[in-house]
């Protein structure tokens, strides 16, 4: 009997877009001698849709005629199963529920990537693909992941966080703070945002202003760090969970800037292949030219810093170098990475199909190590409570 798989994407996230390209990327990829496939287009504004038309591309060229061929649904646990509903029955035809073994969350950024679609998962008690809320929440701040490596004694560039309410109320004052405890060049960046939304490079302190501002526009908080003059890029993918996992080989990403676009990782692939291939567009060096011995630290930094934040499934770990030093710095952990970082399993020896069995076979290890776990308790405290005409105040407990 075939597991079904209910696909989660788009959301209300600036990488809503993004989203769409890696999701339907997997379900081309998925088994479909082992899965049934149910896609499950989250629009900006929170609803869920399912229908065959979400599994192609071009469908989306035109999202409201799109989403009149599809079915909006929600999801509802009964007994020991997790059912998809159809909101409303369509006249003259009876539509079925549909039972869902497992959650393939493959969405990008706030309100969906940082824990908040795991959440619903949790709820419904039904297993899922990648990392926990926790983990989640903490790969998408910036900030906090920083710190959370810190704490593990691994090797993070030192920052300021900014709050929008106290920016405003006294910009020299920060300006000042930053010049003297960073100094120039900097970045400034969103904390919890990807694909380089809101990110830029400031070499003056007359560009501070206006880059703040920017990130601003995307989050009430931001980070502040040093930008290394002398720098590579490097990224590597893991995958596992907390009992074991590896690495893949590293990728050197090519930017046209100083800074990697959010154009660069994701519209490289528009003009000559018919649309956007999302990450596995990017221009890149795969194996990076790295000798085997920064190689192998990378690689290893990677599963620190996975087991550090207590990540599952797949991500991917973007790592800087200052060549100057030679000195290797976590940037930022991508929990769903873009385009599942599986043109890096790849180039490992890993199909894409046979990296999707793997994330569906870690949640249910996951579900079923949380099976043994004991949430409640038998007791029946209610039994004594009467609050009588008195409300809460006469109770009697």
């Amino acid at each position: 009997m075939k597991v079904n798989v209910a696909v989660f994407y788009g959301c209300r996230s600036v990488e809503h877009e993004v989203s769409i390209i890696s999701a339907v990327q997997a379900m081309r990829s998925i088994n479909r001698e082992k899965y049934d496939v149910t896609p499950v287009y989250v629009t900006k504004n929170g609803e869920m849709y399912t229908g065959d038309s979400l599994f192609e591309i071009e469908s989306y060229r035109n999202l409201p005629e799109l989403l009149k061929s599809c079915t909006k649904v929600y999801f509802t646990r009964e007994g020991d199963k997790v059912l998809m509903k159809p909101q409303q029955q369509k006249l003259f035809a009876k539509q079925k529920d549909t039972p869902i073994d497992v959650a393939f969350p493959v969405v990008h950024g706030t309100n969906c990537e940082d824990g908040t679609i795991q959440g619903l998962f949790e709820f419904l008690n039904l297993p899922y693909v990648g990392c926990d809320i926790v983990s989640s929440a903490v790969g998408m701040d910036k900030a906090v992941f920083k710190d959370v490596l810190k704490n593990a004694g691994l090797p993070v560039l030192d920052c300021i966080c900014l709050y929008a309410k106290e920016y405003m109320a006294d910009k020299s004052a920060f300006a000042k703070t930053i010049k003297e405890k960073i100094g120039f060049p900097l970045i400034v960046k969103p904390v919890n945002l990807g694909s380089s939304v809101g990110i830029t490079k400031v070499n003056t302190e007359a560009e501070l202003d206006s880059a703040i501002m920017l990130a601003f526009s995307f989050t009430d908080r931001i980070l502040v760090e040093h930008a290394i003059t002398n720098l590579r890029e490097i990224n590597c993918s893991v995958v596992g969970d907390s009992d074991s996992c590896e690495a893949s080989v590293c990728e050197e990403p090519i930017a046209n800037d100083e800074i990697l676009s959010y154009k660069d990782k994701y519209m490289g692939g528009g003009k000559n292949s018919g649309g956007s291939k999302g990450m596995a567009s990017l221009g890149r060096k795969i194996p990076a030219d790295l000798t085997k011995e920064k190689e192998a630290e990378i690689r290893d930094l990677a599963c620190k810093t996975f087991k550090a934040i207590g990540a599952n499934g797949v991500v991917r770990i973007d790592f800087m170098i200052d060549t100057s030093t030679d000195t290797v710095y976590a940037n930022e952990i991508n929990t769903i990475p873009g385009s599942l970082a599986f043109y890096l399993w790849e180039a490992t020896g890993v199909k894409y199909t046979a990296l999707i069995d793997r994330l569906i076979d870690l949640a249910f290890k996951r579900a079923r190590s949380r099976d043994n776990i004991t949430y409640t308790i038998d007791t029946n405290i209610l039994a004594g409570v009467s609050f009588g005409t008195k409300g809460a105040k006469g109770a009697k407990l």
